[in-house]
């Protein structure tokens, strides 16, 4: 005798139909890119009404956001879970360099993060999201690894080397060899910490 299945609550079909959406937005976005996809291809893709999506979402823009927002987290998570067992600070710093470069290789993610990101929500957008995900990770890193130089900001430090983290994974999305760039971010991060 088979069990029989309880039906889906309220909750989990709202959540159900979110993800939906998320899903379809994100391969469109990436496919298409912002500007060249509308919420009627959205919502075909999701196979659910325009209702439905803006029960969700107040507007193309807000998916969007929240598209970004899943993958910077995507990310921000990839990086902790690859320091959690680090030996030292600058181990952990080392390793979630190389993680980081790693996770911006998903198909789609830099074009999303780095171009369309910044291109649709704005700088200042991208900075919030950038400050609760990766950035967070890597002022953290950095503050258990070093004390900054006097008269440094550690704010600063970490929005200029978040600004070269970036510019490697669009150079490696350019087709640089990956290893090339992940040694030379590797080689910044030990100078700027005061390795060897």
């Amino acid at each position: 005798m088979q069990a029989k299945k309880s039906p889906r609550t309220n909750q989990e079909r709202s959540d159900a139909t979110r993800e939906a959406l998320l899903q379809a937005a994100r391969a469109l976005f990436v496919e298409r890119g912002y500007a060249e996809t509308s919420t009627p291809d959205i919502v075909a893709a999701a196979g659910i009404t325009r209702g439905a999506l803006y029960h969700h979402f107040a507007d193309k823009r807000a998916l969007f956001r929240a598209v970004v927002e899943a993958e910077a987290r995507a990310v921000a998570h990839e990086i902790d879970r690859s320091t959690t067992n680090s030996s030292s600070p600058l181990a952990a710093l080392l390793a979630g360099s190389e993680t980081y470069l790693k996770a911006m290789k998903l198909p789609g993610r830099t074009r999303l993060l780095l171009i369309d990101g910044p291109a649709a929500l704005g700088v200042a957008a991208m900075q919030e999201i950038d400050n609760d995900s990766s950035a967070q990770t890597l002022r953290d890193g950095l503050q258990a690894a070093m004390q900054a130089p006097k008269g440094v900001s550690l704010a600063h430090l970490t929005a200029l080397l978040s600004a070269a983290f970036d510019r490697a994974a669009l150079e490696i999305d350019a087709g640089e060899e990956a290893r090339a760039v992940t040694t030379a971010m590797k080689l910044v991060i030990t100078k700027v910490v005061g390795g060897s």
